[in-house]
């Protein structure tokens, strides 16, 4: 199996895993951070998703903590020139509010900018459809960041099919940019977020997806099996609805094909994503340097047709 990948913007080969970078000042310090990044870079990866957002929900915490996290990481490794850095904005509030409004999108902008201690933003995403603010002035803000060369392309995280549809059409009508990527959640249990409309979508136009909880917030390594598992975590709230719902039986079958493949519940939930249509890159964080080494190790495992097709009847759709 091949398993470089191109982002277009840069020419850039990398390995089909985005990097998630919200777990930086949440659950891993600056020398977990430091430690994890720097096998992902070792192990040929490049993309890294993080948001102005990350980790604001951590008492104590304001938001920018992972963007700070990576900055610092990048000035000390050398390795800007080498890395696709993604953040987003949209959810973190500042002195121009939060949404999507022109102005919170130039003044988030910087404020990235600064913490990532980075002259551009290779791939900028909304974070969040703001339905009161018009798209076009988002847009329009993304273009004059274009403009001023501090972002390179856009995407759109958390957006419906209908208003990506109608962001594509206004980009297109008004000369605006476009957006290329988008980031739903999709996994082996939430699997009516991406596949239908938006895929399709994403198909039609070429946008390249980046599905964010991939491994489902950790539940889809099989760490977390009983409602005692994840009392008193930081993931219960997360957790918990998979655990209610079609988790268990999602699990079972990958218990089996983890028998008969001996290969990791990690490796199978990451592959599954990887084959599916429009799929640039699966987003996952790790905590540990093995846990990275794990997911770089998975990156060449693909499942079976049979197998996929019994993944996919796992959940009722």
């Amino acid at each position: 199996m091949n398993t470089a990948t191109t982002w277009d913007h840069n020419g850039m080969e990398t390995v089909p895993l985005m990097l998630g970078g919200n777990v930086f000042g949440w659950t891993a310090d600056r020398a977990t951070s430091f430690a994890v990044l720097d096998c992902f870079a070792a192990g040929g990866g490049t993309l890294i998703d993080t948001a102005d957002y990350y980790a604001a929900w951590v008492p104590g915490n304001r938001g920018g903590e992972s963007e700070r996290m990576i900055g610092e990481w990048l000035k000390s490794s050398g390795r800007r020139d080498r890395m696709v850095i993604a953040t987003k904005v949209g959810l973190l509030e500042g002195p121009a509010g939060n949404g999507l409004t022109a102005a919170r999108i130039i003044e988030a902008a910087e404020d990235s900018l600064r913490r990532l201690q980075t002259d551009v933003i290779d791939i900028y995403f909304a974070h969040k459809d703001d339905a009161e603010t018009p798209l076009e002035e988002s847009l329009a803000a993304f273009d004059t960041l274009i403009r001023q060369g501090k972002v390179r392309a856009i995407g759109a995280s958390n957006f419906t099919a209908e208003r990506t549809r109608e962001a594509l059409e206004l980009a297109e009508a008004n000369g605006l940019p476009r957006f290329e990527m988008i980031e739903p959640n999709y996994n082996l249990v939430v699997r009516q977020v991406y596949e239908g409309a938006l895929q399709q979508l994403a198909l039609a136009e070429g946008l390249k997806a980046v599905p964010f909880y991939g491994l489902g917030g950790g539940y889809l390594t099989g760490k977390y099996r009983r409602m005692e598992d994840i009392a008193g975590s930081p993931r219960e709230t997360w957790l918990r609805p998979y655990l209610e719902g079609e988790g268990p039986a999602v699990l079972a079958v990958m218990d089996e094909i983890a028998a008969e493949t001996r290969r990791s519940l990690p490796d199978i939930a990451l592959a599954w994503v990887r084959e599916k249509p429009g799929v640039l890159a699966p987003i996952a964080s790790a905590t540990s340097v093995e846990q990275m080494e794990a997911l770089l190790a998975g990156m060449e495992f693909r499942l079976t047709d049979e197998q996929i097709a019994l993944l996919d009847k796992a959940v009722s759709r």
